[in-house]
């Protein structure tokens, strides 16, 4: 049994700090100025032997309207409606300010089971904004040091208490089944298996998670597609660019398998970002796209394959994930088909590294062709987890050689031996050459692209190891 624990407050007491702490890893931006955090973040939070959900959030604003403070105020309510738990955060050092009172009321009525953390404790200074609080009418302030780790054995009392609440509730017997994998219609062919003859293992598991990180531009609907795709407002959207600052990741599942959605800070060009804060944005993304599987980079329609475009597709191409290219507000494109197949056509022409890349046209707005976008996801899946036996690499690597024998070097032609897969994810090769540093780059990307027609590995990155004289294991001449 778990129970979800929300983390609120008024800006700048150090949610963001608590979270990374229960958490154990900083994947939440923290930084001196009020108002980091705009969307509310989940993750599984642990102290001892506890294991909880915790959500992150904004820091509260006493307004209404359309505003951005607005909508980041409405994502803290949300936050409040599905906590079990609330840990009401002030600086116990600044005291009790008149916005922690508006926000107190504002808790009272959620008839929520609310706990007063007085954070910023480990210092004298605070003794008085912690006897301040008791006007609050939560009873005692915890003491808690979220940057120093003071103060968790009392939050430790607070969850396990929930924690065997919330199984009283639910009663003796319930949620004892074993979860049963769903049933994925996959399918599976040959390429995906490792080995030969009845040894052959599957490789490749398709009912395993699937992490996507979603990248582009500023302002190119990367956090309205996400909502399209949970049909909820999970991520705050609007008309201002830069609104998403942390990576927020969204579980989601789709034909019964689990896709966990990343969200990102648009990335603008490197001269572009100067403040200290989309600093740390775009470096969250960039972490982002380490940690992903697969990357969508979002593009507008409107001005596709600008120069940060093209950037970005080139740092996952080096990174080595799958990428597929999301053409948004393709509703707002007049002559469409023309429109593809010229985009199709710079596309060969800007990106040859993956030359066969999926390019699907949506609509973040409107939801249109959000399961195309999703096929053409898990067909560069498959692509990105490609294994071709050595036996048929060899048998196509001498069929290649004898059609354009490799290039003599200082009077000496160059041998090629034999060629193995050494990993997937993305598809790694090794080929043994005599002289392997002599070996032009012209025809190591004729092995390349040989490789993706001749085993269907279109739109991934494929790397080619060229490495020294060895036996081929496959000469019949061989001693």
């Amino acid at each position: 049994m778990t129970v979800t624990v929300a983390i609120v407050g008024r800006p700048n007491v150090g949610k963001s700090t608590l979270f990374n702490r229960l958490v154990g890893r900083k994947i939440a931006l923290v930084d001196d100025t009020p108002g980091v955090t705009r969307d509310r973040r989940e993750a599984e939070g642990r102290i001892a032997d506890l294991t909880f959900k915790v959500l992150d959030t904004a820091g509260y604003e006493d307004v209404t309207g359309d505003s951005l403070e607005s909508r980041m105020r409405q994502q803290t309510e949300i936050a409040i409606r599905d906590a079990d738990v609330i840990l009401f955060m002030i600086d116990a050092r600044a005291g009790v300010t008149p916005l922690d009172e508006r926000f107190a009321r504002v808790l009272r009525k959620a008839g929520k089971q609310v706990h007063l953390v007085g954070n910023k404790a480990e210092s004298g200074s605070a003794e008085a904004g912690l006897v301040e609080a008791f006007k609050l009418g939560f009873g005692e302030a915890i003491p808690l040091s979220a940057e120093h780790g003071l103060g968790l054995s009392e939050l430790y009392s607070i969850v396990s208490a929930a924690i065997d609440e919330a199984a009283e509730k639910a009663g003796e017997g319930e949620g004892s089944e074993d979860e049963q994998l769903p049933e994925v219609d996959v399918t599976i062919t040959g390429d995906m298996l490792e080995g030969e003859g009845e040894e052959a293992t599957l490789r490749w598991n398709p009912r395993r998670y699937l992490n996507i990180a979603i990248v582009g531009r500023p302002n190119a609907g990367k956090s309205t597609l996400i909502n399209r795709m949970v049909g909820e407002d999970r991520v705050l959207v609007g008309p201002e660019a830069g609104i998403t600052r942390d990576s927020i990741l969204v579980p989601w599942e789709w034909e019964g398998r689990t896709i966990n959605l990343v969200d990102t800070a648009g990335i603008r060009r490197r001269s572009r970002v100067t403040g200290k804060l989309e600093k740390l944005a775009v470096g969250d993304s960039l972490r982002s796209i380490q940690y992903a599987e697969i990357v969508v980079l979002m593009l507008d329609a409107t001005i596709p394959f600008e120069k940060q475009d093209l950037a970005l597709a080139d740092l996952v191409e080096r990174e080595g994930r799958a990428m597929v290219i999301a053409l948004n507000k393709w509703d707002l494109i007049e002559d469409k088909n023309k429109a593809l197949s010229e985009l199709r056509e710079a596309c060969e022409r800007l990106l040859p590294q993956l030359r066969g890349i999926p390019l699907v046209p949506i609509s973040g707005l409107t939801g249109r062709n959000i399961d195309r976008l999703m096929e053409a996801i898990f067909d560069i899946e498959r692509s990105w987890n490609s294994h071709v036996s050595t036996a048929r690499l060899n048998r196509w690597l001498a069929g290649m050689v004898q059609s354009h024998p490799p290039p003599a070097v200082s009077g000496r032609r160059l041998k090629l031996r034999y060629m193995t897969q050494a990993k997937t994810r993305p598809p790694s090769f090794i080929v043994f050459a005599s002289r392997p540093e002599a070996l032009p780059m012209a025809y190591q990307r004729y092995l390349i692209n040989g490789i993706r027609e001749a085993f269907d590995i279109k739109g991934t990155p494929i790397r080619l190891w060229v490495r020294g004289n060895s036996e081929n294991p496959y000469d019949p001449d061989r001693k």
